[in-house]
């Protein structure tokens, strides 16, 4: 049984009920307590500086060699708020319709009411801590318009937003550091969560450098690990994000929610080749100031430039008038694959539409965009040659983001108690499509402002006994995953990691990406076995374990994929319905719009394991509209 834990009352008033009915811990009581947080993202980062300023003993783990590598400073586009700086109508309550509306009915209201609630917050809290916002003339902070909504609320750091406010949560990490309150190690991969007691009390880690596997204890667990969307091969995610960290809290008894729930960016540059390892995001916010279009005839081979404006089709504004460019990923996504589908597409491959600034250059010159996206469009043409000011930019979708995630209650912990859950880590706010520049934001509301209130009420109410460090139940979680390792390296096969996980991302897009159907997801689940078995049987892996060895750390990574690769068709299949980026043909409404199924399917679908090798069961948790009534989406 799911126990959400929202609190009663009126929903603007949940929150602030929460925190006053929350046990304290007193100040001086607060070093007696040990917390580890994996992950130094824009989560990870902001709740250990919080908390290690609190006053916690706090130990950070991350993945790279410095927090400011995470994967949080490629969200270039912008982040939300809503304090109606434009006066257009904005508001709190707005903010939550849009979101809830935006994830297709499919997120809990009192969760994204608080999203909404605390987000100023966040914008006062950079601020102060030095992020540079873009300012209009007078010096008031300026804002943008994303996908998904009629008003302006994303505030912005040129295209570079999320490059700056992972700078100024890690500077908040490193104040805490030198002033000995967080202790952080680097290039440490987390391998398990350890359990005892039926609370989480510590992880198993490897170093990447030593290959050494260690284990380390605490009273509490932060994951903030970020997503599986590099699961596909082919992403807008840094090579190095990876799943294992919640997949193998998923193995030791965590909910895992919404599997099937991934995002598809509209606006991503083409695949160029067979050889290419990773995709390259061009942010959203260009969709404020460029048209999308493709030629009215089909495969014309013409040069942009010579197609004169009777012959283009800007084919989001004619299909979805009142919102135009900017409206939800998903709907963009789609409407881009279909147009392709049909022909219409632009390239050698047809499969991309122009992304085109023409029209404002002509109105407000070359140095307006200059000012707020130039390092985009300089990125831009150093990956594909082209001068965006002078030739549109070829854009096609692309997997970004995962809803999905370990299930939390509203206090953003687990079913382990005692195991914490932030970021693109969790499953909340986004239902089954997240609106642009709501992931910056819920990484720091979680870490600066959520957390530092549950997980002290957590530690004040619960009776956490002493552990040492080299208990039984410890030794065995090392000795478990070094076993692991060996059997990785012992395999001796003929084909590198990289080539099953392009098996696997290949068969993935195909089956549960954009469009899923019954036989797709079928067929999958019928051969991810096969490329999984090939995998252990045929795995090559330089024979060390001691030593740096990214072609293991790649292994290690991909054996928990086949099995994620799994559940997530898993879920796809048992979802009957269409909801934001969950789309399965069989469910649509004439306009080709998801068709939801409300009466069967309101409901976040939560998984857990039934042990190694065997089906997982299915559990349920109810969602509720008390104030957002589910409706057709409709962006036209």
């Amino acid at each position: 049984m799911l126990k959400n834990n929202v609190p009663n009352g009126h929903l603007e008033d949940k929150w602030n009920k929460q925190v006053f009915e929350s046990k304290l811990v007193n100040p001086a009581n607060r070093k007696k307590f040990s917390i580890l947080v994996v992950g130094t993202g824009l989560g990870g980062a902001s709740a250990a500086s919080s908390l290690a300023e609190a006053g916690y003993k706090v130990t950070a783990f991350c993945l790279q060699d410095s927090p400011r590598r995470a994967h949080s400073i490629a969200a270039q586009g912008g982040i939300n708020a809503s304090k109606n700086y434009k006066n257009d109508g904005d508001s709190v309550y707005r903010f939550f319709y849009d979101t809830v509306k935006g994830g297709d009915y499919r997120a809990r209201e009192a969760g994204v009411y608080r999203l909404a609630q605390l987000s100023g917050k966040v914008i006062d809290h950079c601020v102060a801590s030095g992020v540079p916002f873009a300012r209009e003339y007078g010096g008031m902070l300026d804002n943008r318009s994303f996908g998904g909504t009629q008003v302006q609320r994303t505030f912005y750091a040129k295209g570079q937003t999320g490059q700056q406010l992972l700078l100024g949560a890690y500077q908040g990490m490193m104040r805490q550091v030198a002033e000995k309150n967080l202790r952080v190690h680097y290039r440490k991969e987390m391998l398990d969560l350890i359990v005892v007691n039926n609370k989480a009390r510590g992880i198993v880690v490897r170093d990447l450098v030593t290959g050494e596997i260690e284990s380390y204890c605490a009273d509490a667990v932060v994951l903030a690990t970020g997503g599986y969307a590099n699961l596909f091969y082919l992403s807008t995610n840094a090579k190095p994000s990876n799943a294992s960290a919640i997949w193998r809290a998923y193995k030791r008894g965590a909910g895992f929610a919404n599997p099937c729930f991934t995002q598809i960016h509209p606006t991503c540059i083409p695949i160029a080749g067979s050889e290419q390892s990773k995709l390259t995001l061009m942010s959203e916010s260009l969709r404020n100031d460029g048209r999308i279009w493709v030629p009215r005839l089909a495969n014309d081979k013409r040069s942009p430039i010579e197609i004169a404006e009777t012959d283009r089709d800007y084919f989001l504004e004619r299909i979805y008038p009142n919102f135009g460019n900017l409206v939800p990923r998903d709907v963009a996504s789609r409407a881009v694959k279909r147009i392709c589908d049909d022909g219409f597409g632009i390239g050698q491959s047809g499969l991309a539409v122009y992304l085109d600034f023409k029209d404002k250059i002509h109105t407000q010159g070359k140095k307006s965009l200059e000012d707020k996206y130039g390092n985009l469009f300089q990125m831009y043409e150093k990956i594909v040659g082209d001068d965006p000011y002078k030739v549109p930019m070829k854009i096609y979708p692309a997997i970004h983001y995962t809803m999905g995630g370990l299930w939390v209650d509203y206090n953003l912990m687990s079913n382990i108690p005692g195991l914490f859950v932030l970021g693109e880590a969790n499953f909340s706010e986004h239902g089954a499509n997240r609106l642009g520049a709501n992931a910056l934001l819920q990484g720091l509301v979680d870490g600066y402002f959520i957390l530092p209130v549950t997980l002290g009420n957590y530690l004040a109410s619960t009776n956490i006994e002493p552990m040492k460090q080299n208990e039984v139940d410890v030794s065995s979680y090392v000795n478990e995953n070094t076993q692991r390792i060996e059997k990785l390296l012992q395999i001796k096969g003929n084909t590198l990691a990289d080539n099953f996980h392009e098996q696997l991302g290949k068969l993935m897009w195909n089956a549960c990406s954009m469009a899923r159907t019954k036989e797709k997801l079928q067929h999958a689940l019928e051969e991810i076995p096969k490329i999984k078995a090939a995998f252990w049987n045929d795995l090559k892996l330089p024979a060390t374990a001691n030593t740096l060895n990214q072609e293991l750390e790649k292994a290690n990574r991909i054996a928990d994929y086949f099995e994620l690769a799994e559940l997530m068709c898993r879920d796809a299949l048992a979802r009957e319905e269409s909801c934001g980026s969950h789309f399965r043909e069989e469910f649509q409404t004439e306009n080709g719009d998801p068709q939801r199924n409300d009466k069967e399917f309101c409901h976040i679908a939560c998984w857990v394991t039934n042990g190694e090798n065997k089906v997982p069961e299915r559990i349920t948790e109810q969602l509720e509209f008390e104030y957002c009534k589910p409706a057709q989406r409709d962006y036209r």
